[in-house]
């Protein structure tokens, strides 16, 4: 059975991600897709074992470009400096070495070789394929039982993600709306991700493609650009327009999913009882609950509720923020079409003022 964990960013699943890794059977797969070539990860050609490996080798520009600048992301977990690892800050990454793999082994290099190596000599075969057949190689590798893929932002193509495990079941996680994006806004990425799609400071800059042509160093005008972008703080509205434009994405592919395969889970019940919720989870998932008491180490991660934000922000850019994030909020707590179920919120509330 495929497993995903499902949200928008920031919502709190990389704190789910490292729960699910405590259970001695689960392979709890970090940011396995999200880094992937975006024009490419979902394509329905068949593909060779060669075309696959370079897929899965390829570097991300935002973690490049965030990196050379020297400013820290949270889910970069690649040992840089460590005795014996093989890229250093300013190098290009392979995405699987900023947070899959390095969560999976202490020799991140090595796993890597490894998988492309498994991945080059795969026959011709559609990515559909390919994709089972590379999780199951790491569950075998690593001696667990089942994998659980999760990646920030993943709502956004929760749509591809089932046309390509039509049978998987997906927990979507999710979080305040004013808050996550006012987490999103201290997140360098996302801000570098506003600017280009809201065209904030006048990036000038929509894509990737173009991005690349930027870095390293200053474009024509002696303007480090990037460097501007990511040190720049857009308003909160920007990043609460982002998120629910995330929720209403992924309500859509929701709606289509038969019931039995989707589970919703509030960040906030998950902080506040983190026993119940994974025992809830581990059912969903088909996990052994008591096996090696995973569910209560993965309970003593948590460390409490992280500081609210809203409530520092001047009233105007509350009422701003609030506003941006209602489209968002009102599909997590209303049937998503007609007579329908809320399956978004599956009997849970998320209120906003």
């Amino acid at each position: 059975m495929n497993r995903f964990v499902v949200g928008t960013g920031r919502c709190g699943s990389t704190l789910l991600s490292r729960m699910l890794a405590e259970s001695p059977q689960v392979l709890s797969l970090f940011e396995f897709f999200n880094g992937l070539d975006m024009t490419l990860r979902f394509r329905e050609e068949p593909v060779s074992g060669a075309e696959l490996a370079d897929l899965l080798a390829k570097e991300h520009p935002f973690v490049s470009m965030v990196l050379r600048r020297g400013y820290e992301v949270p889910e970069i977990v690649y040992p840089f400096g460590a005795a014996g690892t093989r890229y250093a800050r300013e190098d290009p990454l392979p995405y699987l070495l900023v947070a899959a793999l390095p969560r999976l082994s202490d020799e991140p290099d090595a796993l890597f070789d490894e998988l492309l190596g498994f991945a080059a000599a795969r026959p011709r075969r559609p990515l559909r394929v390919h994709y089972p057949e590379i999780f199951a190689w790491l569950c075998r590798r690593l001696g667990r039982e089942v994998w659980i893929e999760r990646s920030g932002s993943s709502i956004d193509y929760l749509g591809s993600l089932d046309a390509f495990f039509p049978e998987a079941l997906f927990l979507h996680l999710h979080r305040d709306g004013r808050e996550a994006a006012l987490s999103m806004r201290e997140h360098h990425a996302f801000r570098l991700a506003i600017c280009m799609t809201y065209q904030v400071l006048d990036s000038r800059t929509r894509s990737l493609g173009e991005l690349g042509e930027l870095d390293p160093g200053a474009d024509a005008g002696g303007e480090d650009r990037v460097g501007r972008m990511l040190a720049s703080r857009p308003d909160a509205e920007y990043f609460g327009r982002f998120w629910s434009q995330q929720v209403a994405r992924g309500a859509a592919a929701i709606e289509r999913l038969d019931p039995s395969r989707y589970l919703a889970v509030r960040f906030e019940d998950l902080l506040a009882k983190p026993a119940d919720v994974l025992q809830t989870i581990a059912a969903f998932f088909a996990l052994d609950p008591a096996r090696d008491g995973w569910i209560a180490r993965a309970a003593a991660l948590v460390r409490g509720a992280p500081p609210a934000r809203f409530p520092s922000l001047l009233l105007d850019e509350q009422q701003r923020l609030a506003a941006a994030c209602r489209e968002g909020t009102q599909l997590l707590v209303r049937p998503v079409g007609g007579d329908v179920p809320a399956k978004l919120s599956k009997g849970s509330v998320l209120t906003q003022d």
